[in-house]
C-alpha cells in the first residue's frame, strides 16, 4: 500500500460525487471532464475499464464555476472562475488516427498572489477507490532540466501505459516573472505523479496578464511492456509521435566557415591554449591551466577533427603536425599502453581528484584516445596506426581481467579497483562495453583481423537487459548505438539492433526538447540538448559535439537498412537543432553577465572563439567548469559534415540533415537528404564571391525555388526523404 497526500486522498470520492461536463468517446477511449470544486479533472477511461485523471486546473484554495464551454468538435475550451482569478483549459486530440491528448491551462490572477504549493497532477483510479492500493512502474521520469516527461505502466490494475510530455518552454513566462525553475518539475512517486508548477514563494505571480501554467500532451497505450526492449522502443515511438504535433522553435543559420576560422586563429595564437613539456607543445585542456599535466585525450580530441578539417581545407593546419608529433610521449612503457598523462609529468598530479593520481584510469577514458588514433590510422596517420597497436593490447587485458564489465576507477599497473561502482547499487560505466565494442570495430576495420570483431561481439553481450541503464556518458553510449548497428549489419542478429536502439533511447532520455526562455536561459536557444550524463546539471560543448557526430554517421550508416520510422524523426531534428545551438558555447556569442565569475579551472577569455565547457539554462550562470580547449574542434565536427564542396566550382552547399550519394555529372548535382519527408531541412548554396550562378534546385524532379536569395547565398527549405538535383 502506498502513502498518499490530501490532495490524492479524495479524488475518487470527489469524482464519484460529481457528474462529467463534458464526454468524448475518441479511438475506444472515453475522456470526461468533471469539476470537483477546487480541481478540473480530465478522467480517462480504458477500453478494459481501466482510469486515470489528469488535474488540468488547480484552484488553490477556491472552488471552480465553469463559466462557458466552447466545443466546436476540434477543441473544448472551457472558462472558469475562482475568486483568485480566471482560468481557461483547452482540450483537443491533435491526430485522428492516434490516443494523443493535448491540454493547456491558462491562469490570470486578480491580485499579485504568491504559490507556496501545487500538486500533482496524474492521478491513478481503481474501481474501489482505493488508488492507495494501485501499482505502477514508472519507466522514465523528469532529471533535472530535461524533458517533462513521464512514462508509466499501471500494473494494478493490469491497463496499459502512458506517455506523458509537459511542454515546459510554454511556462517560461511563469518562471520568468517568479524567478522559478522548471528542473525536476515533471515526476513525482506513484500514485501520484506528472507536473507539479514551480513554487512561487518569493517572487508572486503578478495579476497584469494570462500566464500558461500547463501544456501537456499524453499518449494511452493498452500495451503491457514486459521488458526493457519493449519498453525503450515504445518510449522512442510515443516520443516521436508526441513531437510531430509539439511547436518548434525557430533554426537559426550561423555561418559555420567563418567560426570555424575564429576559432582555428584563436587555437594556434592564443597562449592560454597550450603548454610546453622539453620544448613540446601540448594542449591544455582548460584555458590557461597550466598546472594539470598534458593529457593524451585532449590532443586526440582537437587531432582528429583538424584531419577532417585538413582534407576538407585542402592543406594542413600549422598546429596539427605539433599534436600528432607530440603523441609518442604519451607511451608508457611500464605497462604497454598510452597513459592518460605524460608519464614523465606524473608526479606533478595533485591527487586533488581520483583520476589525478599516478597509474587511475577512468574506464571510458582508455578507450577514447585509441578509438581516435584508430580513426587517424585509418585515414592514413601512420604514427597513429603504429600507437594504437602498440597499445590495444593493454584495452583487451583489462577487458578480459573485469569479464567486459568495467569498474568506474582501476589501477592500471595492479588492475586494483579503486571505484566500484558509480554509485552504490548502480554499477560501473555500463556503456563502456559498447564503445570498446566500438574501438574493437575500427581495429577490425583497419587490420581485417576477425579476433577484433569477436571481440566487440562478446562485449556487447554485457548491454543485454539495461535498457536506459546503458547510458552512463552520452557520447559514449553514441558510440555504443553505432557498434551495435554495425554489428547487426555484419551479423544480421536482431538482439543487436533492438540494443543499439536502446542505446538511442537512453539519449533522448538524457535530451532537453523544450526551450527555456527565462533567466539566463532566454539569452540562447537551448531546444533540443543532450546532457553528458545521467545527472549532469548543465550541458557540455565536447560530449554534444560526438554526440551529434555518432548519431549523423548513424542515420548515414542505417540509410541501408528498414531503421525504426521514428528515428529517421528524431534523430536529424536533434542534428538539425544541434548545429544551430551549438555557435553559444562560444563566449563571444553570449552575454557577458551569464558567465560566471568564478572558474574551477583555468581562466575564462571571453573574448576567445573556444567554447565554454558548461552551458546552463534558467538561473545558474555559464562557464563555471571553465573553457574548454578540448571542445575547439566543434566547429570543425560541423563545417566538416554539413558544408559540401564542388569540385571545380566557386560555391559549396550546407544542409542541416545528413545526405548520401551525393554524385556530379557535368553540371549537376544528385543527392539524397535522410530523414522523414513529415519534416523539413534547411538547404543553402553559398557561393566564395561575387560570382552567382544562375543554379536550378528540384525535389523529386520538381523545380523549387528559395525561401531567400541574396547575393551570395540561396535558401531552400526541403523535406528529409528525399532526392535532390542542382543545376547549373
Amino acid at each position: 500500500m502506498h502513502t498518499i497526500s490530501p490532495w490524492a486522498a479524495t479524488v475518487h470520492a470527489d469524482l464519484e460525487n460529481n457528474s462529467a461536463i463534458w464526454e468524448k468517446d475518441f479511438q475506444n477511449y472515453i475522456f470526461q471532464v468533471y469539476n470537483t470544486g477546487d480541481s478540473l479533472w480530465i478522467v480517462v477511461n480504458w477500453p478494459d475499464k481501466g482510469k486515470i485523471a489528469f488535474r488540468a486546473a488547480f484552484g488553490m484554495n477556491s472552488c471552480f464555476e465553469v463559466t462557458n464551454l466552447f466545443d466546436d468538435g476540434e477543441v473544448l475550451i472551457i472558462a472558469l472562475e475562482t475568486r483568485l482569478g480566471k482560468y481557461s483549459t483547452s482540450i483537443s486530440f491533435p491526430k485522428s488516427d492516434s490516443t494523443l491528448l493535448h491540454y493547456t491551462t491558462t491562469f490570470k490572477a486578480n491580485l499579485p498572489l504568491v504559490i507556496p504549493f501545487w500538486p500533482r497532477d496524474i492521478i491513478p483510479l481503481t474501481q474501489s477507490g482505493n488508488i492507495e492500493n494501485s501499482h505502477g512502474h514508472i519507466h522514465v521520469n523528469q532529471e533535472g532540466s530535461r524533458s517533462g516527461i513521464v512514462f508509466a505502466s499501471m500494473t494494478k490494475p493490469k491497463t496499459g501505459s502512458i506517455f506523458y510530455f509537459q511542454d515546459l518552454g510554454s511556462l517560461s513566462d511563469y518562471c520568468q516573472v517568479t524567478e522559478t525553475s522548471l528542473d525536476d518539475s515533471v515526476g513525482g512517486s506513484w500514485p501520484e505523479i506528472g507536473f507539479q508548477l514551480p513554487v512561487a514563494q518569493n517572487n508572486p505571480l503578478p495579476s497584469d496578464k494570462l500566464y500558461i501554467i500547463s501544456d501537456a500532451y499524453v499518449l494511452f497505450s493498452e500495451k503491457i511492456i514486459e521488458n526493457e526492449i519493449q519498453e525503450t522502443l515504445q518510449f522512442l515511438n510515443h516520443l516521436a509521435e508526441v513531437y510531430c504535433v509539439l511547436p518548434h522553435p525557430e533554426v537559426i543559420y550561423h555561418n559555420w566557415p567563418e567560426i570555424t576560422q575564429r576559432c582555428l586563429e584563436d587555437l594556434q595564437q592564443n597562449k592560454g591554449c597550450w603548454t610546453q613539456t622539453k620544448g613540446t607543445p601540448y594542449l591544455n585542456a582548460y584555458m590557461c591551466d597550466y598546472d594539470t599535466p598534458a593529457e593524451v585525450m585532449v590532443q586526440l580530441a582537437v587531432l582528429m577533427p583538424l584531419n577532417e578539417l585538413k582534407d576538407w581545407y585542402g592543406e594542413t593546419p600549422p598546429v596539427y603536425d605539433d599534436l600528432l608529433d607530440g603523441l609518442d610521449a604519451f607511451y608508457d612503457p611500464k605497462v604497454k599502453t598510452i597513459n592518460r598523462w605524460l608519464p614523465e609529468l606524473s608526479q606533478k598530479l595533485d591527487n586533488s581528484e581520483i583520476q589525478k593520481q599516478e597509474m587511475v584510469m577512468d574506464a571510458w577514458y582508455l578507450h577514447h584516445p585509441l578509438m581516435n588514433l584508430a580513426r587517424l590510422a585509418l585515414k592514413g596517420e601512420k604514427k597513429a596506426e603504429e600507437l594504437l597497436l602498440k597499445s590495444v593490447e593493454f584495452a583487451i587485458k583489462v577487458a578480459h581481467h573485469f569479464d567486459y564489465q568495467w569498474p568506474v576507477f582501476y589501477k592500471m599497473d595492479t588492475l586494483e579497483v579503486i571505484r566500484k561502482e558509480t554509485a552504490p547499487g548502480k554499477g560501473g560505466e555500463k556503456d563502456v562495453p559498447g564503445s570498446y565494442a566500438h574501438l574493437m570495430l575500427l581495429l577490425f576495420h583497419l587490420t581485417n583481423d576477425k579476433r577484433y570483431l569477436n571481440e566487440a561481439e562478446k562485449a556487447v553481450k554485457k548491454l543485454t537487459g539495461r535498457g536506459f541503464d546503458i547510458f552512463y556518458q552520452a557520447n559514449n553510449t553514441a558510440f555504443s548505438a553505432g557498434a551495435l548497428l554495425e554489428l547487426y549489419k555484419i551479423t544480421g542478429k536482431q538482439e543487436y539492433l533492438d540494443l543499439s536502439y536502446a542505446c538511442i533511447a537512453g539519449l533522448f532520455k538524457n535530451m532537453q526538447i523544450w526551450d527555456c526562455q527565462y533567466g539566463y536561459g532566454k539569452n540562447y536557444p537551448n531546444y533540443f540538448s543532450v546532457f553528458p550524463l545521467n545527472d549532469a546539471p548543465y550541458t557540455a560543448a565536447y560530449e554534444e559535439m560526438e554526440v551529434y557526430a555518432g548519431l549523423s554517421e548513424y542515420l548515414i550508416q542505417s540509410s541501408s537498412i528498414d531503421l525504426l520510422p521514428s528515428l529517421k524523426i528524431l534523430i536529424p531534428e536533434f542534428l538539425k537543432f544541434a548545429i544551430s545551438r551549438f555557435p553559444y558555447y562560444y563566449p563571444p556569442k553570449l552575454p557577458q553577465e551569464m558567465i560566471s565569475e568564478e572558474v574551477k579551472t583555468g581562466e575564462i577569455g571571453k573574448e576567445l572563439w573556444i567554447p565554454l565547457e558548461d552551458l546552463y539554462n534558467g538561473w545558474k550562470k555559464s562557464g563555471q567548469v571553465g573553457q574548454e580547449v578540448y571542445g575547439a574542434g566543434v566547429g570543425f565536427g560541423v563545417l566538416t559534415r554539413q558544408y559540401h564542396k564542388v569540385k571545380g566550382e566557386e560555391f559549396l552547399f550546407f544542409t542541416d540533415y545528413p545526405v548520401t550519394g551525393c554524385k556530379k555529372v557535368k553540371n549537376s548535382i544528385t543527392l539524397t537528404v535522410l530523414g522523414c519527408a513529415d519534416f523539413e531541412c534547411n538547404f543553402s548554396i553559398l557561393f566564395s564571391g561575387n560570382d552567382k550562378k544562375d543554379i536550378e534546385v528540384s525535389y523529386q524532379k520538381n523545380f523549387i525555388l528559395p525561401v531567400k536569395n541574396t547575393a551570395r547565398a540561396m535558401h531552400y527549405k526541403i523535406p528529409g526523404n528525399s532526392t535532390i538535383k542542382i543545376k547549373w
